[in-house]
């Protein structure tokens, strides 16, 4: 199941019911939730889980951490206020929206004026965002690069581009995680979108499971793993609703020693399941504790465009792995802007680690 991060991310257009992502437009951190019709009904939920709460002390703690990202020459938050954003990506400059960016901007005119995108479109209205390009007509994708990998971004109508900057940090951290364990790794991304977490893992040696619940964020995501050099990695793309394929795994046995959750407050699997983040939230969480082999490494959850704050799914997370041992480490991941400093914040996230 994936997200609509594209309307939960092109899936991440709205991750379905339990952990499925409806396949739409490209993200919806910020879709707007379908209306049901008698020939949309949703997908029946399954029988709720019978969540227990675990016995053991609860993991060490460490929070808040704040997990930044500064500007490099792959990406850059050049400037930002008055509700929009100024981003650097490789050769191109853009502008899109930016709700939290409530301060002034402190580059001058001419430098928010000198861009080849500007998304004006409304987010408001499925499908119809518009980009317009100043300086000349770019196409729908274009190459762009993180950290020596190559991918592609794309113009979508929610304004994302394809990637979210912001979680490098997670990327980078678990890499590191594969690497150090000197051992066969599996990694499980759920509402994966367009992949490059998938990729990171795969160059750092795991085996990944990739699931999202958009066909088209599926495609996306291995039309970047040829562009990236990577085909000869092991990913297994599957385009499913992610809290039925958690399940799935759990009935089989089937484990993994990283997981990496990133659902979206609302959202629709490819059948028509409705995901709500707070109700289904802590099935999902309790199914990856389940789904976890015998030595496990971590397990990130990140949360989007919700009204909580990071201490609720701190709580969750140190709750569903009590008796563990480790360690949960909760905060918010920033992007920290180049003109005057300032830290945009983008999401929570908690992540419980093995060590």
């Amino acid at each position: 199941m994936k997200s609509p991060r594209d309307k939960r991310r092109d899936n991440r257009a709205q991750p379905p019911r339990k952990g499925g992502s409806a396949p739409t437009p490209a993200h919806p951190r910020d879709v707007p939730r379908p209306v049901a019709t008698a020939d949309s009904a949703p997908e029946p939920n399954a029988a709720a889980r019978n969540i227990v709460r675990r016995e053991g002390a609860l993991p060490a703690e460490r929070l808040p951490v704040i997990l930044e990202v500064a500007p490099n020459d792959d990406y850059a938050l050049l400037d930002s206020g008055n509700g929009e954003k100024l981003e650097q990506y490789g050769p191109y400059r853009i502008v899109r929206p930016e709700g939290q960016a409530i301060w002034q901007r402190a580059l001058p005119a001419k430098e928010w004026n000198n861009v080849d995108a500007i998304f004006t479109g409304d987010t408001d209205e499925e499908g119809m965002g518009r980009w317009r390009f100043p300086k000349a007509p770019l196409g729908e994708t274009w190459p762009m690069r993180h950290d020596g990998i190559d991918y592609l971004g794309r113009f979508t109508s929610f304004r994302h581009v394809g990637v979210f900057p912001e979680q490098a940090s997670h990327w980078g951290h678990m890499a590191g995680l594969i690497r150090d364990a000197r051992r066969p790794v599996k990694v499980l991304n759920l509402f994966g979108y367009t992949g490059l977490a998938s990729l990171v893992a795969a160059r750092a040696g795991a085996e990944v499971t990739h699931v999202d619940a958009s066909k088209k964020a599926i495609g996306w995501a291995r039309e970047n793993q040829e562009i990236a050099r990577l085909t000869d990695k092991p990913i297994r793309w599957i385009c499913e609703d992610a809290m039925k394929f958690a399940e799935r795994e759990e009935r089989r046995g089937n484990a993994y020693d990283i997981i990496l959750f990133d659902p979206p407050a609302y959202g629709r699997g490819p059948k028509g399941e409705v995901w709500q983040l707070f109700e289904d939230l802590p099935a999902l969480t309790d199914i990856c504790r389940s789904i976890l082999t015998p030595k496990p490494l971590a397990v990130v959850l990140t949360a989007y465009s919700i009204r909580s704050s990071f201490f609720a799914i701190h709580a969750l997370m140190r709750d569903t792995f009590a008796g563990m041992g480790g360690v949960v480490e909760s905060g918010e991941l920033i992007i920290r802007e180049k003109s005057a400093g300032r830290a945009l914040s983008t999401s929570l996230f908690s992540r419980w680690l093995a060590k």
